[in-house]
């Protein structure tokens, strides 16, 4: 059996998070990515945000968790092959509700690789992210 008849294109999870500041001193901490566009309120208020901003590899991560959130409800083996066309589209502030979709955009049956749409929008309903992810799966190997 191939993987399409597993994975099927249009097949999507949702996530959500709500950010919080301490949320980008965590990720500062751990990455290095504790730039003055995130942790300067004063330095922001005079720019065009006004406010300090999420790092945009943060988004990334929230794309990954969706990604797991897909990828783990299969019975396939299968690692992340990585991200293609990773855009930030509009700016995430401290405090705002991010939703994730992941959603199958197209099943490679012969290199058992699936593409998948990956896009953030904030509570105002603005696009803030998007990407394309691509999974690879192993058939056969870890089968659940």
């Amino acid at each position: 059996m191939g993987i399409g008849a597993i994975v099927r294109v249009g097949a999507a999870v949702e996530t959500a998070r709500t950010i919080a500041e301490s949320d980008v001193y965590a990720f500062a901490g751990i990455t290095g990515d504790g730039g003055r566009n995130h942790q300067d309120e004063v330095y922001m208020r005079g720019t065009r945000y006004g406010r300090r901003l999420v790092q945009g590899a943060y988004l990334v991560g929230l794309m990954s968790g969706a990604s797991v959130r897909f990828a783990e409800a299969l019975p396939l083996a299968g690692v992340s092959y990585g991200y293609d066309h990773v855009r930030f589209t509009g700016p995430v502030f401290i405090g705002d509700t991010v939703r994730v979709r992941y959603e199958v955009a197209s099943v490679d049956e012969e290199r058992a690789m699936v593409r998948s749409n990956v896009t953030c929008v904030n509570e105002r309903n603005e696009v803030v992210a998007v990407a394309v992810h691509i999974l690879k799966f192993f058939p056969g190997e870890g089968q659940r």
